[in-house]
């Protein structure tokens, strides 16, 4: 039995199982349990003591919830991890200010503590379906914190309609999951201000509900319109905008050895590539060292293409959204519209592949950028996909 069906294996099978806590700690757990006993949290929110204990409340809460109780197995299995590893970030992030403890950032961390986690122990990768159980996972983590405080955002509703999108690239992501998650998380601790948080989230719900993205992802009059909304512009979803894009500019994300070359010219031969591996080599700059002028190169050579408004594919690790968004920008300013394609595979094999290049970058390196990677969202750009090769 492989360690993610071994972490299935121990999860409750009914919500009125008792939780096997040990098992789960067997199955996987253990990696993070001592380390979330020793985790301190505010006692002022969170009377029942620290992260651990924290964590096995919002289990047991999240159990007792019609709205799981509704869901199909499967998705009950996902919430449950979820709930297991929604506060794993604030292992490192938690730090005292001004005499209270706190964990700013903890669910964007862990989310990244999450995904390598789920991919390099558990193995959940290199296929469609250990790629969607992953990263729905993944989303359910990073975004937890957002119902009970999306109402003091600015936009709530584009905010609420960007997270929702997910839905497309990951069909059992949606908004009400995430907020059963959330009012479990709500539940799950001792402080004065339960009753509010529940409250807020049924706020979040309505919200969500209005704005047509509480089960399924926003819809929209066409894929421009969609992308200008999520975007930020001024435009009501159901507007057929004037498209006068051209396009698209492929842009590549993945970890070293992938296969991203392999997959270009086997799905677009025809199209020139500007590749950031192509021009270290041409600039004699090693893949340890700084990489601005390599970035820089790229650019300009993008620009090239994007001036002659000529098609061509950007070929580069692109891990996060920092990086793709600066270059989305970059192609939608020159009028292309653009598409996201994200690639990986099985982990051995992507250390296998990447140890056959020519120019093989070290494993460490790899192991860190695994850390980092942030497979784009489907609000990033025109077109996102996720694929395995």
């Amino acid at each position: 039995m492989n360690r993610w069906n071994q972490l299935l294996a121990a999860l409750p099978h009914t919500p009125e199982e008792p939780i096997r806590w040990e098992a789960i700690n067997a199955a996987g757990f253990d990696a993070f349990a001592p380390a979330l006993a020793k985790t301190p949290q505010n006692p002022r929110w969170h009377g029942e003591g620290d992260v651990l204990a924290h964590t096995r409340m919002v289990c047991e809460k999240l159990l007792a919830l019609p709205e799981y109780r509704a869901e199909p197995p499967g998705v009950q299995q996902l919430l449950f991890v979820a709930a297991l590893l929604h506060d794993i970030g604030k292992i490192p992030c938690t730090v005292q200010e001004d005499g209270e403890w706190t964990s700013p950032n903890h669910a964007v961390v862990g989310a990244q503590m999450a995904r390598r986690f789920l991919w390099v122990e558990l193995g959940l990768c290199g296929t469609p379906e250990k790629q969607q159980l992953r990263e729905t996972i993944c989303r359910l983590v990073r975004y937890h914190m957002i119902p009970i405080r999306v109402a003091e955002e600015d936009a709530p509703a584009l905010r609420l309609a960007k997270i929702a999108a997910n839905g497309q690239l990951l069909p059992a992501f949606t908004l009400h999951r995430l907020c059963t998650l959330s009012l479990a998380d709500t539940l799950g601790r001792i402080a004065p201000d339960t009753q509010e948080g529940t409250e807020k989230l049924a706020l979040a719900a309505l919200a969500a509900e209005e704005a047509e993205c509480l089960h399924s992802p926003r819809p929209f009059a066409t894929d421009h319109t969609a992308r200008a909304y999520l975007a930020g512009r001024n435009v009501w979803p159901g507007q057929t905008l004037y498209d006068d894009c051209w396009g698209p500019v492929t842009l590549l994300c993945g970890l070293p050895g992938t296969g991203k070359d392999t997959w270009i010219r086997q799905n677009c031969p025809e199209l020139p590539m500007v590749s950031l591996d192509a021009l270290r080599a041409e600039l004699g700059i090693s893949p340890t060292a700084s990489q601005g002028p390599v970035v820089q190169a790229g650019k300009e050579r993008c620009r090239e293409y994007l001036r002659a408004r000529r098609p061509f594919v950007y070929n580069a690790t692109n891990l996060t959204a920092s990086v793709r968004g600066g270059l989305v920008q970059l192609f939608e300013e020159y009028g292309a519209w653009v598409r996201i394609v994200y690639l990986e595979t099985g982990w051995e094999e992507q250390l296998r592949r990447n140890r056959e290049r020519s120019a093989a970058v070290p494993e460490s390196a790899v192991c860190a950028m695994l850390e980092k990677l942030n497979p784009p969202e489907r609000h990033e750009a025109r077109q996102v996909e996720y694929l395995c090769v």
